[in-house]
C-alpha cells in the first residue's frame, strides 16, 4: 500500500505498471487483490510531459523571491545546480531499482532499509504533499480574495471586482473552494476521470509564464523597470543565515522523485528514463529561470513570497488590469486542477501508514471518505492560519522534500544492496547529505527566528 512496499508481496509489481484505462483505479489495487494489466507503450514525449508536470507547481511562485534574496546571478546559479544535484539523486535510484529490479520508490527504501524505511519515505511523501497542498491552498486565497505584507493590502480578485464582503473574505472563498471544486474532484477513484483536467492545468501554467514574459520584455524596450539586483546585500551575520531561507524553495520546486519509478515503468525501453529526466529537467529549469528572471525584473524588491499577489498593481502597458487578472485566474484555475492528483498521492500513503494491512483504500469508501474529509479540513484550517507560502514552503522544504530529493537516495547509494555505486558517487552522496543538512537546519534556524520576530513586532 501506498508509494511501495519493501515486503516480498511487492514481487508482482517487478512487470510494467497496470494499464491506465477506464477500468484501472488511480488507486492502485493491490497484487493480492487483482491481476495487474501490463503497459509498456508510453512515448517518451508523453513521459517527458508527465514528469514535468510533476516538477512545475506552487514553487514557481516562490522562485522569484528567491532570486530576489539571492540577487540575480547567485539565484539562476542555484537554480541551476539544484537541478543537477536533482538529476543525480534521481540517477541514484533508477540504477538501483534497475539492478534490483524494482517498480517503486518505496519498495527500493523498503528492500534497502527494511519496513520503517518504507514508512519513513511514506511519511516524507504525507508531510511534502501536505505542505504542498497547503501553499495551494493559500495561493488561493491571496489571489481571490487578497493579501496583506509588511503593512501593504494586495486586493484579491473578487475584492477588486466587488468591494470588500464577508462573502469573499478569506475563510469563506477557501471553504466554498473546498467544498465547490476540491471535494467533487479527489472523489474520483481513477486517473482517467482526470485526463481533461490535467491537461487544462498545463495549459493555463504557460499562459502565466507566456505573459509574465511578454509584459517584462515590453516594459524592458521601453525602459521603464528598475536594473535587477545582480547579488544579495549582506549588513550581518543575521543576512547571511536569512540567505539560507531561499534553499527548501529550491529543494522542494524540483521534488518529482515519487513519479519518477511509475513513468519508466510504463516504457518499453526502460533505458530512456536517464534522457526523460534530464529532458525534463532542462524545460523545468528554462520554465523556472525564465519565471524568475522576468517577474523580478517586473516587480524588483517588491516580488512578494507569492508573486500572484504582485499582479493586483498597475503594470504600466494597456489594458493592465485585464492581463493582471488573466494571469491570476489562470492560475488559481491551474492550481486547483492540480490539488486533487497531489492529494491522492497524499491520501494513499496516509492510508498505508494508518492501515498497511488493511484492504486497499479504493475498495473501502467509509475508509475513503474519513480520510478525505479530514485531509480536506486539515489543509483547510492551516491555509487560514499559515500567513504565507514562504513560511509553508520553509517547513516542508527543509524537512519532508530533502528527505525524499537528496537524503534518501544518497543513503541508498551509500548503502549500495545492489553493488552499483562508484566512488565517485558515494563523494557525491556523502557532500549530497552534508550540503542537505547544513543548508537546511540553517534555514529552519533562521526561518523560525523570523517568524519569532515577526510575532513580537506584531
Amino acid at each position: 500500500m501506498g508509494i511501495g512496499n519493501g515486503s516480498s508481496s511487492d514481487a508482482p509489481f517487478a512487470s510494467p505498471k497496470a494499464m491506465q484505462d477506464e477500468t484501472t483505479p488511480l488507486l492502485p489495487i493491490k497484487a493480492e487483490e487483482d491481476a495487474v494489466h501490463e503497459f509498456n507503450g508510453a512515448s517518451f514525449s508523453g513521459a517527458v510531459f508527465n514528469l514535468s508536470t510533476t516538477i512545475v507547481g506552487a514553487g514557481i511562485m516562490a522562485l522569484p523571491a528567491s532570486i530576489k534574496m539571492l540577487g540575480l546571478i547567485p539565484g539562476i546559479l542555484m537554480i541551476v545546480l539544484v537541478a543537477l544535484l536533482t538529476e543525480a539523486s534521481i540517477d541514484m535510484l533508477v540504477r538501483c531499482s534497475h539492478q534490483g529490479k524494482i517498480t517503486s520508490y518505496g519498495w527500493l527504501m523498503g528492500d534497502t532499509f527494511g519496513q520503517w524505511g518504507r514508512i519513513a519515505l511514506q511519511v516524507s511523501v504525507v508531510i511534502n504533499n501536505i505542505g504542498v497542498l497547503i501553499v495551494y491552498m493559500i495561493i488561493i486565497g491571496d489571489v481571490l480574495s487578497g493579501t496583506s505584507t509588511t503593512g501593504v493590502h494586495h486586493s484579491g480578485i473578487f475584492e477588486g471586482w466587488f468591494g470588500p464582503h464577508v462573502w469573499n473574505s478569506r475563510p469563506v472563498v477557501l471553504l466554498a473552494t473546498t467544498l465547490l471544486v476540491f471535494a467533487p474532484l479527489v472523489s474520483f477513484k481513477r486517473l482517467d476521470s482526470l485526463r481533461y483536467t490535467s491537461a487544462l492545468s498545463v495549459a493555463l501554467a504557460v499562459v502565466f509564464v507566456v505573459i509574465t514574459a511578454g509584459v517584462a520584455i515590453v516594459r524592458l524596450i521601453e525602459g521603464t523597470v528598475e536594473i535587477p539586483k545582480l547579488f544579495p546585500e549582506i549588513d550581518g551575520i543575521s543576512s547571511v543565515w536569512k540567505l539560507f531561507t531561499a534553499v527548501p524553495v529550491l529543494v522542494t520546486a524540483y521534488i518529482c522523485h515519487y513519479n519518477v519509478h511509475s513513468i519508466g515503468n510504463e516504457l518499453e525501453d526502460k533505458t530512456q528514463i536517464k534522457p526523460i529526466v534530464q529532458t525534463s529537467l532542462g524545460l523545468c529549469s528554462s520554465v523556472y529561470i525564465a519565471t524568475s528572471f522576468f517577474a523580478y525584473l517586473l516587480f524588483g524588491e517588491a516580488t512578494l513570497a507569492d508573486v500572484l499577489a504582485n499582479f493586483d498593481s498597475d503594470l504600466h502597458i494597456p489594458f493592465s488590469s485585464v492581463f493582471n487578472d488573466i494571469v491570476r485566474v489562470s492560475y488559481v484555475v491551474h492550481i486547483m486542477l492540480v490539488f486533487p492528483i497531489v492529494f491522492f498521492a497524499l491520501r494513499l500513503n496516509l492510508d498505508g501508514l494508518l492501515f498497511p494491512t488493511a484492504r486497499h483504500i479504493s475498495r473501502d469508501n467509509r475508509r475513503f471518505t474519513i480520510i478525505t474529509v479530514s485531509l480536506l479540513a486539515v489543509i483547510y484550517i492551516a491555509a487560514i492560519f499559515i500567513p504565507s507560502i514562504w513560511d509553508a514552503f520553509q517547513f516542508t522544504g527543509a524537512t519532508a522534500a530533502v528527505l525524499i530529493g537528496f537524503i534518501f537516495p544518497a543513503m541508498i547509494i551509500l548503502r549500495d544492496p545492489y553493488g552499483v555505486s562508484t566512488k565517485r558517487d558515494k563523494v557525491l552522496a556523502v557532500t549530497m547529505i552534508v550540503l542537505a543538512v547544513v543548508s537546511n537546519s540553517v534555514a529552519l534556524y533562521s526561518d523560525t527566528l523570523n517568524i519569532f520576530y515577526r510575532k513580537q513586532e506584531a
